[in-house]
């Protein structure tokens, strides 16, 4: 697996302000991967902790930040009642041993075993990043937003910042699109295949269709890798780090595990993946052409955002579930892979950076309620 190393900083990280970040474990890395966008941001001026559910806790820890891990309820024996009791204790003892000055909540759900521990503590800042864009009828959170001094909603592609005030004094904030890297840490063409042992000549795409955790996707990619093969490129398939089971791959595809994707996407010719608020975001920052495939299974709105990437860069958006449906597909985006990749003027996607410094204040107590 490959990271980013961490920052080199000199400095003792015990005189800056502790934010602890709680992460929850999605159908994939989205709450995981905003929260690192974050921490990354405030490197060198705040010390960065987590507390997470999702299974793949080495990769925070290889980006040089300490971490905790605590079972996700999904994978839990116990019952609601029993896992928020024992996740109060044990949140309760991080936040007795890290003393955090701001506390990071990402996930649509904020547990009542969380916010008893924070309540209990005293919590200083308490922030959720909760990303939006459901489907219409989606279940709504039980939570009311006012018990948070900040809220962040990282915004889908064309978001700009905004602030409104909150009851009881705090503030939800949308920001634009949250990416894990910054635009000079993408990789041009030539530097990505090499960093992954791809020869610089061919014809490759990218196939990172999710976990399959929660929707089975070898059916899907099986068809599409065929067609693929038939117009002469070779496919690699993203083995993703929380995945549960491994899909079983055709003769002549190369699996690969690497982290963090973004970094690596120039590397190929075009994508096709599922269209998840990371995938999304960081598509349109390297500008690869891709076959979006709707997760319709999840409590986001997956077709509409892909029909925004499509908007704004080379894109097909498609079910894929049959066979006329994946030639189709495939064809369209075959016609486009000539097309510009760079990112259309007034995108921003700094999201992470302006978010980070909004958390920062908190943490230093320049913005903190009374």
């Amino acid at each position: 697996m490959t990271v980013l190393p961490p920052a080199d900083n000199c400095q003792s990280t015990a005189e800056f302000p502790r934010v602890l970040f709680f992460n929850v474990n999605g159908s994939g890395m989205g709450h995981l991967n905003r929260c690192l966008s974050y921490a990354r941001r405030l490197r060198g001026r705040a010390r960065p902790v987590f507390f997470s559910l999702a299974s793949a806790i080495e990769i925070i820890e290889e980006m040089g930040f300490e971490a905790d891990y605590f079972v996700s309820p999904y994978w839990s024996s116990n019952s609601t009642f029993a896992w928020n009791s024992e996740l109060a204790v044990r949140f309760g003892m991080v936040l007795e041993r890290v003393r955090p000055d701001a506390i990071v909540f990402d996930g649509t759900w904020p547990f009542q075993g969380f916010l008893a521990a924070c309540e209990a503590y005293g919590s200083p800042a308490l922030v959720w990043s909760n990303r939006g864009l459901l489907k219409e009828g989606a279940k709504t959170v039980p939570v009311d937003e006012a018990r948070f001094d900040l809220v962040i909603q990282p915004g889908e592609l064309g978001a700009h910042e905004s602030e409104v005030e909150l009851a009881r004094g705090g503030k939800r904030a949308v920001v634009p699109p949250v990416c894990l890297l910054e635009d000079d840490e993408v990789l041009d063409r030539a530097a990505a295949r090499g960093a992954l042992s791809l020869p610089q000549n061919g014809r490759f795409v990218l196939f990172a269709l999710g976990p399959g955790n929660l929707k089975d996707v070898a059916g899907i990619g099986h068809g599409l890798i065929r067609l693929f093969e038939s117009a002469g490129f070779q496919v690699v398939w993203v083995r993703a780090p929380i995945s549960v089971r491994d899909v079983e791959l055709p003769p002549g595809v190369l699996p690969l595990t690497v982290y963090p994707l973004a970094r690596y996407l120039r590397a190929f010719d075009a994508f096709v993946g599922a269209a998840g608020y990371n995938a999304c975001c960081e598509l349109v920052q390297s500008g690869v052409p891709s076959l979006l495939v709707p997760n319709g299974e999840l409590a986001d709105d997956q077709t509409r955002r892909a029909r925004m990437v499509a908007d704004v860069m080379p894109a097909v958006v498609s079910a894929c579930e049959t066979d006329e449906q994946r030639g189709a597909a495939v064809g369209e985006l075959l016609e486009m892979l000539n097309v510009n990749r760079s990112r259309p003027a007034g995108i921003p996607l700094n999201g992470a950076s302006l978010a980070a410094e909004k958390i920062l204040a908190l943490a230093m107590g320049r913005e903190r309620r009374h």
